[in-house]
């Protein structure tokens, strides 16, 4: 009869162990079938080559995937304090800069919460009651029915330690949304700098176009006052007279234009630094002021791995790394340990007496029944949000290298235009003197002089111009770069025409 009993005992025991064995391997589901993630660009892929002597491929990429933002103020090589200080303020006032800022403060704050999940947590709470009791409930007599007080004074604490990485694992994803948020900071910086450096160069360029448009002017009225002495002297007659007299219409018509780009130029800069439209209106950049700094023939391939959108794509592929790491870690038990302390009575008069001391300690797991298919649906969409990640960054990189690319192969066509062009300014210049000369001397007509003037002025114009795209593409390929170059950045090199 005994054995019996004991069988009938032991038989529950161990149909409930099995049960729980069970769930256990229920809440530990399969987590499906493995995913490969996108695979991320290469330094190859994106035309990042190495020398012969210069390390193996894979610190070329390791370069490429550097987190490291670049530091430094590379507006400043110009070598115009006016700029600087321009850019200063753009980036002390602009609204977007703020707001982006802002995003980072906010994804800053949601990590702080997060590392707080496997801190000890502790609640302290005291609360009082006036109640009347019914009298035909499950509260017996002499309570009820009548109205009694009651006090409750109570401190708790609990704790969920980390055992499957779900925690850190949620912790590093925020951080990389964090840093990532600084580094689209850092990238609106950047790119601000670089829309405030280009209005800069470009207003420069106007003005510089307006000079040469004003001295054509000039030009024009001594020639038309010149005619108009020959032609009372017998020497011209009125066609070459009205000749004269066009080009003046001409050239005031070219001024004006100048006049309202510039406007315009300054009213842009001013916004950009967070100002009223027209509180640049006196500003006056010279091109002669403005320094062209040397490229060098090498760049490091760590300059593109520093520019702020690549680092902020980087961190998000890490932080959807992390992603996956926590919703696997939902494929594990949770656990949970609480404990509390403190004092309950009826009567607010008995609430400090020992006899209402109360106190419990409350260890919990928590194992997810039969919800493979959600978590498994959850891990997919965390799997989706790497290659999402991964595709972004990949799109960034190609674009990095082309952006630098573009700026690299412009820098080297207008260094050799610059120097066709300054050869041939130094003919047009002779070419009209000489016709002017001959003019004056009754040797040579009108019109051989206006056609000389006419290439004598593409070619200053043409001078601005190139002088102003220089400075324009090295301001583009530091920007492309994150933040200029430097001429002791390593071997590895951007792949240049």
């Amino acid at each position: 009869m005994t054995s019996r009993n004991h069988r009938s005992f032991r038989n529950p025991v161990m149909g409930a162990s099995a049960l729980l064995a069970a769930l256990a391997l229920a809440g530990c589901a399969s987590q499906g079938p493995q995913h490969p993630p996108l695979a991320q660009l290469s330094a190859a892929d994106v035309g990042l080559n190495s020398p012969a002597d210069s390390p193996a491929d894979s610190s070329t990429q390791a370069s490429l995937d550097s987190t490291a933002l670049a530091s430094g103020q590379w507006w400043a090589g110009l070598g115009d304090a006016q700029l600087n200080a321009l850019v200063a303020q753009a980036l002390a006032g602009n609204p977007s800069l703020a707001a982006s800022n802002a995003r980072f403060e906010k994804a800053a704050a949601l990590a702080t919460a997060t590392s707080t999940a496997t801190d000890i947590h502790g609640t302290l709470s005291a609360d009082g009651t006036r109640q009347r009791y019914t009298a035909n409930g499950m509260i017996p007599a002499p309570i009820a029915g009548h109205v009694y007080n009651s006090g409750n004074l109570q401190a708790g604490v609990s704790w969920s330690p980390d055992f499957f990485g779900k925690h850190a694992a949620e912790l590093q994803s925020a951080l990389g949304q964090a840093r990532a948020a600084r580094a689209d900071g850092a990238a609106a910086a950047n790119q601000l700098a670089a829309q405030v450096a280009r209005s800069y160069v470009a207003l420069a360029r106007l003005i510089a176009q307006r000079e040469v448009a004003q001295r054509t002017l000039g030009q024009r009225q001594s020639l038309l006052s010149l005619s108009e002495q020959r032609t009372r002297a017998g020497l011209d007659s009125q066609v070459e007279l009205t000749q004269a007299q066009a080009g003046m219409p001409d050239a005031q018509t070219q001024i004006e234009m100048l006049n309202e780009q510039i406007t315009l130029t300054r009213r842009t800069i001013a916004v950009l630094c967070a100002q009223a439209p027209d509180a640049q209106n006196a500003l006056t950049p010279r091109l002669a002021v403005l320094r062209i700094q040397p490229v060098p023939q090498v760049l490091g391939a760590d300059l593109l791995g520093r520019r702020p959108d690549v680092v902020a794509a980087r961190w998000r592929v890490e932080a959807a790394t992390s992603g996956i790491d926590s919703a696997k870690a939902d494929f594990y038990p949770d656990v949970n340990l609480t404990a509390f302390i403190g004092l309950n009575a009826l009567g607010f008069d008995n609430v400090f007496q020992a006899s209402s001391r109360q106190m419990g300690v409350t260890p919990a797991l928590r194992l997810p029944i039969f919800e493979g298919k959600r978590l498994r649906a959850q891990l997919r969409g965390k799997q989706a949000d790497l290659d999402t990640a991964i595709a972004q960054y990949n799109g960034v990189v190609l674009d990095a290298v082309k952006q630098a690319g573009d700026a690299i192969a412009s820098v080297q066509s207008l260094d050799r235009q610059q120097k066709l062009q300054q050869e041939s300014l130094a003919k047009a210049e002779r070419a009209y003197d000489f016709s002017v000369q001959r003019y004056k001397a009754g040797l040579g007509t009108q019109i051989t002089v206006l056609n000389t003037e006419t290439q004598l002025i593409a070619q200053r114009r043409l001078a601005v111009d190139l002088q102003a795209r220089e400075l324009d593409t090295r301001v583009a390929l530091a920007a492309a770069l994150g933040g200029g170059w430097s001429d002791d950045t390593g071997k590895l090199q951007i792949a240049q025409p």
